[in-house]
Parts: structure tokens; sequence; C-alpha cells
């Protein structure tokens, strides 16, 4: 998980000057009359409370009772930046869960006192979530505003990216790729620059964030509370039905080695940004590395169950023994072709690189000499009697 990126310079004892605006003073205010006997409003460093001579507040081993609301401002207003956060968290924020959690690890409030997160705030507070570079700064009235922007785009200027306001255009952003593609994986690397969301509000910039990366928040949230149910591959593949009920069937070979490869296919950080926790079955791990994604994979998703059945297809057909006349140049071409178009780095070769096993016009000139008329490549299987049929697909 990426950690919060602060000014370096800050010291201990930095305050950033903030105001107490009335809106916060007015609830911290309600908060203190609807108590229950001996009960206190607690913010960093002090405690309010309300009986029948006015308020009491104190502050670092301060009592001063009997306050009135001019008073009660005045001696206030050295505590406004623990009063505004107070606000913020309690009643802008509001329930505890995962958006309030989510917006706290944006600026370490869990980790640094007040007047060091005002001070790093004054100057930007930033967090990266998968592709999404989020930016947390504070206003002199201790409110939070948070811009958004692809991870690539950092060093850009406001008035060189398209910019947002609304978090639901963020869902024209996410459904392309950068060559106008669809994107069927969420959470797949693919997402395009060139946009900004440059002043929005926690609710906002929680919103936008959600609709990016939809569910990541909640459950990054429920593994930290030690709450993610986790729906492993065997548990998943019971509940299929229809077209997919052949993949529960697809359970040949040792070490479950074709769910491994199913994880190596699908699950890598090239490919998903998440960290896949589903294991096999709760009981046998896979022998595939789950990738070091910020927000955890909970169960193996739409995309792998489709890709899956699709593989259990084409694992049923027999498998036969075919030979090939290649020289040693044109075997070591295919592989570096087969590895290319896996890792997508097809774009990556250009067309005078014709050194590189993939380039197109190298690929051309195999394809010449070694397909046949009908596209197909020219080898001769040693069991002549077999079918020669795939799926056609």
């Amino acid at each position: 998980m990426t950690d919060a990126t602060r000014n370096d310079t800050t010291a201990a004892g930095d305050v950033v000057d903030v105001d107490l605006p009335g809106d916060a003073f007015d609830a911290l205010l309600a908060a203190a009359d609807t108590l229950e006997p001996d009960a206190v409003v607690r913010f960093e460093g002090g405690t309010l409370a309300a009986d029948d001579d006015g308020y009491v507040l104190e502050t670092g081993g301060d009592r001063r009772p009997g306050l009135g609301d001019r008073e009660l401002h005045e001696a206030l207003a050295d505590h406004a930046a623990a009063v505004t956060d107070w606000y913020l968290f309690e009643r802008v924020v509001g329930e505890f869960g995962p958006r309030r959690a989510f917006l706290r690890w944006l600026e370490d409030a869990d980790g640094l006192p007040v007047a060091r997160r005002y001070a790093a705030l004054a100057d930007g507070v930033v967090r990266e979530w998968g592709q999404l570079r989020v930016t947390a700064t504070v206003t002199d009235r201790g409110e939070r505003r948070y811009e958004v922007r692809h991870v690539d785009d950092a060093g850009v200027a406001h008035e060189d990216l398209t910019a947002h306001d609304d978090p639901r255009e963020a869902r024209e952003i996410v459904t392309l790729d950068a060559d106008g593609r669809y994107r069927p994986l969420k959470t797949a690397p693919t997402l395009r620059t060139g946009w900004v969301f440059p002043e929005l509000g926690p609710r906002e910039a929680y919103e936008t964030v959600e609709t990016v990366y939809p569910a990541t928040v909640a459950n990054w949230y429920r593994e930290r509370e030690g709450e993610l149910d986790v729906d492993h591959w065997r548990e998943t593949m019971a509940r299929q039905s229809g077209i997919y009920g052949v993949v529960e069937t697809w359970d040949r070979g040792e070490g479950h080695e074709h769910v491994n490869w199913v994880a190596e296919t699908c699950c890598a950080d090239s490919q998903c940004l998440k960290r896949r926790e589903w294991e096999y079955d709760a009981d046998t791990d896979l022998d595939v590395d789950g990738g070091d994604g910020v927000f955890p994979c909970r169960e193996p998703c739409s995309l792998v169950v489709s890709a899956a059945r699709k593989w259990t297809r084409l694992e049923s057909e027999p498998e036969r023994t075919y030979e090939f006349e290649l020289t040693p140049s044109e075997k070591e071409q295919l592989e570096a072709l087969i590895d290319a178009v896996a890792d997508g780095r097809i774009d990556e070769i250009r067309e005078a690189d014709v050194y590189k096993g993939a380039n197109r016009y190298r690929t051309r000139f195999l394809r010449a000499k070694r397909f046949d008329g009908d596209g197909n490549l020219c080898g001769v299987p040693t069991d002549p009697d077999g079918d020669d049929a795939g799926d056609g697909e």
C-alpha cells in the first residue's frame, strides 16, 4: 500500500492557522447539548460538556466551566484545527465504515496528530489507489478538498487535462482504454490518462474512487477489520450453472495445476490491480503469487469464470503430437511472438525492429514461408487417423 507523501520539512510543532467556521462550532454545541449526564464530546486535545451553568471546556488539563456561546467560541479559537477535524469526520463524513476509513487513510488521520496533518495537508498529501493519484488538501476553514487524476498525469498542468466535477462522469472515463477498446475488467491496469477531478469534497472524492474501482474500498475496509469473506475457486465453481457449470468438472492434474494456470494468466499484477486472496479451497493454496495490489480480490471474477469455461472446453481435447520443420531461429521467433502477445508488448515493437521475433514484417515472412494456402501452419500429425479439428474458436 502506498504511503502518504508529505512535506518532509514539517516539524512536530508546526501549526496551520485555521478559522473556526460557524457550522463546525454549531455542530459541536448541538452535540454537547444532546449529551447524556456526565458524558462529553471529545476532540483532539480537549472535551466539551454542558450543564445548567453553561458549557464546560477542558483542554490540556485546564477546566473552564460556565462558558456562554461567545466565550466558548473565543476559547475554541485556539483549537480550531481540532474542532474542524472533529466536524469533518463526525458530521460531514458521518458513520463509521468504508468511506470514513478511506478518507482518514488518505491523510493518515489514525497515525498523525491534527497539527501535523494540517501542516502536511496545506502542501497536499498524496496517496495512490491503483492507477489513481488522490491529493488531499485543507482550506483555511478546515474543509477538505481532493484532486483525483491518473498517476501518469502527476506532473501535468490542469489546463492540459479534461476537468470534471461530477463523480458520475468517471463512468465514461473507465469504459474505454486509450485505444478506444472496451475495458471488461475495471481493475485492469488500462485506465486511460488525460483527465482530472480538480476539487472534490469528501463524499464526491469517495464516489469517484468507487466509480473507477467498484467495491474496492469496501473490500479493503473489510480486510482491515478482519471481516473479508473469501470465496475460493471450488466454492465459486460449485455455484456455476448452465453453460458455466462445465467449469466445475475441470478438476484434473496433480496440485490443481489448471487453476494455477488460470491464476497465472489472469491474476498477475500486469493484468489486474487486485491482490488475489482466493485459493483453490480453504485448505489448499495455489502455487502462484497473489500480487501486490492495494485492494484484495475475494473471489474469482466473472472474467476468470468465463475464461475458465473456454479453457475447460479446450483442455477436453485429446493431445496429439505434430512434426514441424523449423529453423532454430524460427522456433525462438515463435517463443518471442507468444511472449509479446501474452505480455501486451506488440505495440511497442516498431516496424523497423526486424531483429525482434514479434516484429510484424518478420512475422509475415514466417507466415509466408510456413503456412499453407488455407492459413494453416504446415505440420504433420504423427497419428494421422486422429481427429485434427479444434473447436473452431
